[in-house]
Protein backbone atom coordinates (compact mmCIF):
# COMPACT_ATOMS: atom_id res chain seq x y z
CA UNK A 1 0.00 0.00 0.00
CA UNK A 2 1.45 3.43 -0.67
CA UNK A 3 2.30 6.04 1.88
CA UNK A 4 -0.72 8.61 2.84
CA UNK A 5 1.47 11.94 3.06
CA UNK A 6 -1.79 14.18 2.16
CA UNK A 7 -4.99 14.68 2.77
CA UNK A 8 -6.24 14.01 -0.87
CA UNK A 9 -3.91 10.58 -0.65
CA UNK A 10 -6.72 9.74 2.64
CA UNK A 11 -9.76 10.84 1.10
CA UNK A 12 -8.45 8.44 -2.39
CA UNK A 13 -7.93 5.80 0.12
CA UNK A 14 -11.48 6.16 1.68
CA UNK A 15 -13.08 6.09 -1.69
CA UNK A 16 -11.35 3.17 -2.91
CA UNK A 17 -12.30 1.79 0.25
CA UNK A 18 -16.01 2.78 -0.30
CA UNK A 19 -15.85 1.55 -3.50
CA UNK A 20 -14.75 -2.05 -3.04
CA UNK A 21 -17.59 -2.00 -0.05
CA UNK A 22 -20.42 -1.21 -2.36
CA UNK A 23 -19.30 -3.72 -4.72
CA UNK A 24 -19.06 -6.03 -2.16
CA UNK A 25 -22.57 -5.11 -0.60
CA UNK A 26 -24.23 -5.75 -3.99
CA UNK A 27 -23.51 -9.20 -4.38
CA UNK A 28 -24.62 -9.69 -0.96
CA UNK A 29 -27.82 -7.60 -0.93
CA UNK A 30 -29.84 -10.49 -3.18
CA UNK A 31 -28.70 -12.72 -0.43
CA UNK A 32 -30.25 -10.91 2.53
CA UNK A 33 -33.50 -10.41 0.05
CA UNK A 34 -33.88 -13.68 -0.20
CA UNK A 35 -33.78 -14.89 3.20
CA UNK A 36 -35.61 -12.58 4.44
CA UNK A 37 -39.37 -13.29 5.85
CA UNK A 38 -40.81 -9.73 5.76
CA UNK A 39 -42.14 -8.38 2.79
CA UNK A 40 -41.60 -4.73 4.02
CA UNK A 41 -37.97 -6.10 5.03
CA UNK A 42 -37.80 -7.43 1.17
CA UNK A 43 -38.76 -4.28 -0.25
CA UNK A 44 -36.15 -2.22 1.73
CA UNK A 45 -33.08 -4.35 0.81
CA UNK A 46 -34.75 -4.59 -3.09
CA UNK A 47 -34.81 -0.47 -2.53
CA UNK A 48 -31.42 -0.49 -0.69
CA UNK A 49 -29.87 -2.74 -3.90
CA UNK A 50 -30.92 -0.43 -6.61
CA UNK A 51 -29.13 2.68 -4.23
CA UNK A 52 -25.99 0.65 -3.74
CA UNK A 53 -25.79 0.21 -7.43
CA UNK A 54 -26.21 4.33 -8.34
CA UNK A 55 -23.66 4.52 -5.28
CA UNK A 56 -21.19 2.49 -7.42
CA UNK A 57 -21.89 4.63 -10.28
CA UNK A 58 -21.99 7.36 -8.16
CA UNK A 59 -18.19 6.76 -7.13
CA UNK A 60 -17.03 5.97 -10.33
CA UNK A 61 -18.37 9.88 -11.30
CA UNK A 62 -16.28 10.74 -8.74
CA UNK A 63 -13.00 8.75 -10.28
CA UNK A 64 -13.68 10.41 -13.51
CA UNK A 65 -13.45 13.73 -12.11
CA UNK A 66 -11.03 13.19 -10.05
CA UNK A 67 -8.91 10.98 -12.89
CA UNK A 68 -8.15 8.14 -10.42
CA UNK A 69 -8.55 4.66 -10.40
CA UNK A 70 -10.88 2.94 -7.87
CA UNK A 71 -9.86 -0.60 -8.20
CA UNK A 72 -7.51 -2.37 -6.65
CA UNK A 73 -8.35 -2.43 -2.91
CA UNK A 74 -10.11 -4.87 -0.97
CA UNK A 75 -13.00 -3.27 1.76
CA UNK A 76 -11.55 -6.02 4.41
CA UNK A 77 -13.98 -4.30 7.01
CA UNK A 78 -17.02 -5.16 4.89
CA UNK A 79 -16.00 -8.22 3.86
CA UNK A 80 -16.15 -8.81 7.32
CA UNK A 81 -19.59 -7.44 7.66
CA UNK A 82 -20.95 -9.75 5.18
CA UNK A 83 -19.49 -12.60 6.11
CA UNK A 84 -20.67 -11.89 9.56
CA UNK A 85 -24.25 -11.42 8.22
CA UNK A 86 -23.69 -15.05 6.11
CA UNK A 87 -23.62 -16.57 9.37
CA UNK A 88 -27.01 -15.32 10.35
CA UNK A 89 -28.44 -16.67 6.95
CA UNK A 90 -26.93 -19.86 7.57
CA UNK A 91 -28.34 -20.65 11.27
CA UNK A 92 -30.79 -22.27 12.12
CA UNK A 93 -33.61 -19.88 13.38
CA UNK A 94 -37.54 -19.22 13.41
CA UNK A 95 -37.95 -16.71 9.88
CA UNK A 96 -38.93 -14.10 12.63
CA UNK A 97 -35.68 -14.19 14.68
CA UNK A 98 -33.81 -14.25 11.61
CA UNK A 99 -35.95 -10.76 10.19
CA UNK A 100 -34.43 -9.20 13.14
CA UNK A 101 -30.50 -10.69 13.13
CA UNK A 102 -30.86 -9.68 9.31
CA UNK A 103 -31.99 -6.38 10.37
CA UNK A 104 -29.00 -6.05 12.90
CA UNK A 105 -26.63 -7.46 10.24
CA UNK A 106 -27.59 -4.81 7.83
CA UNK A 107 -27.23 -1.78 10.49
CA UNK A 108 -23.96 -2.80 11.38
CA UNK A 109 -23.01 -2.39 7.11
CA UNK A 110 -24.95 0.79 7.40
CA UNK A 111 -22.98 2.34 10.14
CA UNK A 112 -19.92 1.52 8.50
CA UNK A 113 -20.83 3.19 5.50
CA UNK A 114 -22.27 6.62 7.13
CA UNK A 115 -18.90 6.81 9.21
CA UNK A 116 -17.34 6.29 5.49
CA UNK A 117 -18.87 7.95 3.26
CA UNK A 118 -19.70 11.22 6.17
CA UNK A 119 -14.98 11.08 6.53
CA UNK A 120 -14.86 11.12 2.91
CA UNK A 121 -16.88 14.12 2.16
CA UNK A 122 -15.66 16.16 4.95
CA UNK A 123 -12.01 15.70 3.37
CA UNK A 124 -13.58 16.33 0.37
CA UNK A 125 -15.10 19.67 1.84
CA UNK A 126 -11.66 20.34 3.38
CA UNK A 127 -9.85 19.79 -0.14
CA UNK A 128 -12.49 22.14 -1.92
CA UNK A 129 -13.54 19.29 -4.22
CA UNK A 130 -17.37 20.66 -3.59
CA UNK A 131 -18.64 18.46 -6.28
CA UNK A 132 -17.36 15.62 -5.06
CA UNK A 133 -18.49 16.52 -1.35
CA UNK A 134 -22.13 17.03 -2.87
CA UNK A 135 -22.07 13.43 -4.56
CA UNK A 136 -20.81 11.65 -1.23
CA UNK A 137 -23.84 13.62 1.02
CA UNK A 138 -26.09 12.22 -1.22
CA UNK A 139 -25.07 8.80 -0.61
CA UNK A 140 -24.28 9.74 3.27
CA UNK A 141 -28.12 10.95 2.85
CA UNK A 142 -29.17 7.72 0.95
CA UNK A 143 -27.18 4.95 3.65
CA UNK A 144 -28.88 7.49 6.78
CA UNK A 145 -32.26 6.84 5.49
CA UNK A 146 -31.26 3.06 4.89
CA UNK A 147 -30.47 2.83 8.50
CA UNK A 148 -34.00 4.82 9.55
CA UNK A 149 -35.71 2.76 7.50
CA UNK A 150 -34.60 -0.59 9.11
CA UNK A 151 -35.31 0.79 12.19
CA UNK A 152 -38.71 1.83 11.74
CA UNK A 153 -39.50 -1.81 9.89
CA UNK A 154 -38.02 -3.54 13.59
CA UNK A 155 -39.73 -1.07 15.58
CA UNK A 156 -43.29 -1.68 13.66
CA UNK A 157 -43.32 -5.63 13.90
CA UNK A 158 -40.24 -7.33 13.17
CA UNK A 159 -38.67 -7.47 16.72
CA UNK A 160 -41.99 -8.25 18.35
CA UNK A 161 -42.60 -10.91 16.05
CA UNK A 162 -39.14 -12.19 17.19
CA UNK A 163 -39.81 -11.57 20.95
CA UNK A 164 -42.84 -13.82 20.44
CA UNK A 165 -41.18 -16.57 18.89
CA UNK A 166 -39.68 -20.04 20.24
Amino acid sequence: MKTMKSLNDLLMHELKDLYSAEKQLTKALPKMIKAADSADLKQAFENHLTETEEHVKRLEKIFQQLEFSGRGMKCKAMEGLIEEGKTVLEEEMDDNVRDAAIIAAAQRVEHYEIAGYGCARTFAQRLGQDDVADLLQQTLDEEKAADEKLTQIAMEHVNAEAAMSG
